[in-house]
């Protein structure tokens, strides 16, 4: 009686929680993937729109994201995590339908502007209850296995339309429709699973708008550090989500289903990456910014061998060397090390600062992207000038939390 008792008892909230965020990335995910790979027939449905126009498609999903960092994050603090992930999904899925139905650019312009709105909620809820709830010695490694759904969903959305738009067995709107039915099972999960009254830890007298103690909380010396390597960061990894599948197709001679499969090699192989790395991170938490400023070093090098690289195997070497010290591996990290400097009260809020800084990057990438092919007739210089911020962003990175150890040394 007591082992069957046991055998159904349901799993801790944390460990629900973090099959929950790892479906969500999954579904988000799918849909910032599932165009990329067939943009020549994008291309060719809007009447030849040029590299510049392609990029304005993720660039306006990116710049919907990125507005709704912020406000998200206070009013997940404010409202609690329930209330704002689920109308957010709402606007994704009715974005989604707006670009699936379109006839013109524009309109899929607004399209991609309501997803990126709405998918905008899901940052600050994720990571605000993974600090809340994930047990301190597993963050590096929870965050990781949550990350790993960005890993899957991509590798779905490329394969998927990459496989089958190319050969002819779906349409590309058809792929959307799908898409939407997966974010209404995720919002039907949301309300099922995430509790109700979460978030609403700030008693109403305490709660004030943002304050000068809350600013100056927010940009820390290491907060700043943090959010100039996560730019450098995901200015690389949206140069490849946008337009790796494209160039492996027009400069790397790439064909069909191969574009998709040597893509989404960076996402699969990113997973083991991670949560190695999150375990090395967990173990040894003394060492995150060496950990950090190594792994972002070898992405970078793994990043200019890729476009230098002049066969075939070699680029897809160089892919799955980027993939496994990349983003994905490094960021489960930087998001950990970063829990330290939160407030408990503002966790959300601290988050969406965070992404907000980052993800500026995916809004300025993809269409910088496309307008640098088309004067130059080569994306090469566009991957040049993402080696280049990466470094720069770790240097920096390295250099004020020195400085900051420093004067947390000399005040001691």
């Amino acid at each position: 009686m007591n082992h069957s008792s046991q055998a159904h008892r349901p799993l801790p909230y944390w460990q629900q929680i973090i099959m929950i965020l790892t479906a969500g990335w999954i579904v988000i995910w799918i849909y910032r993937t599932v165009l990329t790979p067939i943009y020549p027939i994008i291309s060719e449905f809007f009447g030849q729109a040029s590299d510049a126009q392609l990029g304005n498609i993720s660039s306006f999903y990116f710049l919907g994201y990125v507005c709704m960092q912020i406000p998200s994050g206070m009013l997940v603090d404010k409202l609690g995590k329930k209330q704002v992930i689920i109308p957010g999904f709402l606007l994704f899925g009715l974005g989604i339908l707006v670009v699936a139905t379109s006839s013109t650019l524009p309109v899929v312009y607004i399209g991609s502007i309501m997803a990126g709105l709405g998918c905008g909620t899901f940052y600050g809820v994720a990571y605000s209850l993974t600090t809340e709830y994930v047990p301190e010695h597993k963050k590096s490694l929870a965050t990781a296995i949550v990350n790993s759904g960005t890993a899957i969903g991509s590798g779905i959305g490329l394969l998927s339309s990459s496989y089958l738009v190319n050969q002819g067995i779906l349409s590309w709107q058809t792929l959307l429709y799908i898409t939407i039915l997966l974010v209404i099972v995720m919002i039907i999960v949301f309300a099922r699973y995430i509790k109700p009254n979460l978030g609403q830890v700030i008693p109403q007298t305490i709660e004030t708008p943002i304050s000068q103690k809350k600013l100056k909380a927010l940009f820390k010396p290491q907060m700043i550090a943090a959010y100039i390597l996560y730019f450098s960061t995901l200015y690389t990894y949206y140069l490849i989500d946008t337009w790796l599948p494209n160039f492996l197709e027009t400069e790397k001679g790439f064909e069909g289903t191969a574009v998709g499969l040597a893509s989404s090699l960076v996402f699969f192989v990113a997973i083991p990456g991670a949560l190695a790395f999150s375990f090395m991170a967990d173990k040894f938490p003394k060492h995150k910014i060496g950990l950090i400023i190594t792994l972002e070093i070898i992405a970078a090098l793994a990043l200019l061998f890729t476009v230098n690289a002049s066969h075939q195997t070699a680029v897809v070497i160089g892919i799955i060397a980027y993939g496994f010290f990349g983003k994905l591996a490094v960021e489960p990290i930087i998001i950990a090390w970063l829990s330290q400097f939160t407030n408990r009260r503002s966790i959300a809020t601290t988050y969406g600062v965070f992404n907000f800084f980052g993800m500026t990057a995916s809004v300025i990438v993809p269409s910088l992207t496309g307008m640098i092919s088309d004067a130059t007739g080569s994306k090469m210089y566009a991957f040049y000038l993402a080696a280049a911020i990466i470094f720069i962003g770790t240097f920096l990175f390295f250099i004020i939390n020195l400085l900051a150890n420093k004067n947390k040394a000399t005040i001691a």
